[in-house]
């Protein structure tokens, strides 16, 4: 065999030197009081949150940001909406993960010092039934993804299966998953998106909402609630971030970026499918090559089916802080693999009920983003296992929820609805379309927890 060229080496011992550095990357920790590794650079935040920002479910949800058929909002107020109302929630978004660089702490560890350690298993479990529904949730549209590329509708047991085992093998090795994901898979992502975007975009996108822009805010609040969903899992991966700098800057702009192209790109795959978000990846398809492109989202797919299986993990480690992670990710990967194989789908009333859980988290940022920067959190919070609780803390939180439901009730059972509807009446009030229920639920318990912030800090240093 004649022997290898200087070249061909010196190319086999770089792909051979970079897959070891993947290997050797220190792992995160096992239990909750290990000091996690810091290994995360800016490159690393931008390419583990340009990934979650596109997403199959984004294509398919652009129709919520059109609006009903008839009332179409016009492609300019459409895409608007899409940047300013991803722009501000992912602010938010940066908020949480600046502050997990900064405590080293994950996300629902750092609710001790906002609430102290027990009132924190509060919206720890909250966290947990979101994160494992969202995750079911995941594997079910890779698995329709998985079918809709092989054009069968059979074999979805085993889609879930392949999704589940590889979303469970990702939540074992975290941080070398998250080196995989720059080195290899954002590239492809992005020649996919660049791919679809210019097919779609040379044949054209209709404009059925022309000068429509009634129902704008309503959509960039819809905007706003799909990047907050990851604020109480942000932390759980900048915790390993080099510098706060870099957590909040590669979280901020990956995410940025990647959910605006993902939800335009959806916009130009409704219109051009009549509007039908059942029929959208019959556009994706009906390009040359188009299955292969797809083929590569749906298998990226699964880190965001990762994301929620390890944050739920994590959340459980507030509440069992000795147990290693690596069973409770196994375990909690199995569990939503099962669960995953017995839904056939999503019910309404769940959707609600997953929507409920997520406006708890809009308000519950405000409070924990003022008391860190203005109140008990300048002088350091008390993570520890016996943090003091901090029952005032509850009451600006409560407060944000309660407008949060109260300018948009989540349709999670009639009774809920009526009630909400009820209070509506009662005080003469009519929501309109600059009453955003994400930002006035942000901005009143900000101002709250800022008003309560000289008690807070007593309190907090007793």
């Amino acid at each position: 065999m004649p022997p290898a060229s200087p070249s061909s080496s010196s190319g086999a011992n770089a792909t051979s030197s970079s897959a070891t550095a993947v290997l050797e990357r220190p792992e995160a920790p096992l239990v909750l009081d290990t000091e996690p590794p810091r290994t995360l650079r800016f490159r690393d935040h931008f390419a583990l949150w340009m990934n979650l920002g596109v997403s199959l479910i984004g294509f398919s949800t652009a129709a919520t940001v059109l609006g009903a058929p008839g009332s179409e909002l016009s492609l300019a107020a459409a895409v608007t909406a899409i940047v300013i109302g991803t722009a501000v929630g992912t602010a938010m978004l940066g908020v949480a993960a600046l502050i997990g660089a900064r405590t080293g702490a994950p996300a629902m560890a750092n609710l001790r010092g906002l609430f102290g350690t027990r009132l924190s298993y509060l919206p720890t479990v909250l966290n947990i039934v979101q994160c494992i529904g969202w995750g079911v949730f995941e594997l079910l549209t890779i698995s329709a993804g998985a079918q809709t590329v092989a054009h069968t509708t059979g074999y979805r047991w085993l889609f879930v299966l392949l999704a589940g085992a590889l979303t469970t093998a990702l939540t074992i090795w975290p941080l070398g998953s998250i080196a995989v994901l720059r080195r290899f898979v954002a590239g492809a992502v992005a020649v996919a998106m660049v791919y679809f975007t210019v097919q779609l975009g040379r044949q054209g996108v209709p404009d059925p909402g022309a000068g429509n822009w009634h129902g704008f805010l309503g959509a960039t609040d819809a905007m706003i609630a799909v990047s907050v969903s990851f604020v109480p899992l942000a932390a759980d991966y900048t915790r390993h971030s080099r510098t706060p700098r870099s957590a909040f800057w590669g979280s901020f702009s990956g995410y940025t970026i990647a959910q605006v192209w993902c939800y335009v790109l959806g916009l130009m795959a409704l219109l051009q499918s009549d509007g039908d978000p059942n029929r959208i990846f019959d556009s994706f398809l009906g390009v040359w090559a188009g299955w292969l492109f797809l083929l590569v989202l749906v298998l990226r797919e699964t880190d965001q089916s990762f994301a929620n299986v390890y944050s739920t993990a994590m959340s459980v480690q507030n509440l069992l802080p000795k147990v290693d992670r690596r069973v409770l990710s196994g375990a909690i990967g199995a569990l939503t693999t099962v669960l995953a194989l017995q839904i056939d789908e999503f019910t309404d009333t769940y959707y609600g009920f997953l929507g409920l859980i997520g406006s708890v988290f809009v308000p519950l940022l405000a409070v924990l983003a003022v008391d860190y920067f203005l109140g008990a959190g300048r002088r350091g919070w008390n993570l520890s296992a016996d943090a003091p609780s901090r029952w005032l803390m509850l009451l600006p939180w409560a407060l944000g929820f309660a407008v949060y439901q109260f300018i948009a009730p989540t349709k999670v059972a009639d009774w809920w609805t009526d009630f909400w509807t009820s209070a509506q009446e009662a005080l003469h009030f009519t929501p309109q379309e600059w009453t955003s229920a994400s930002l006035f639920a942000f901005l009143v318990p900000a101002l709250a927890t800022w008003a309560l912030t000289p008690l807070s800090r007593r309190a907090g240093s007793r």
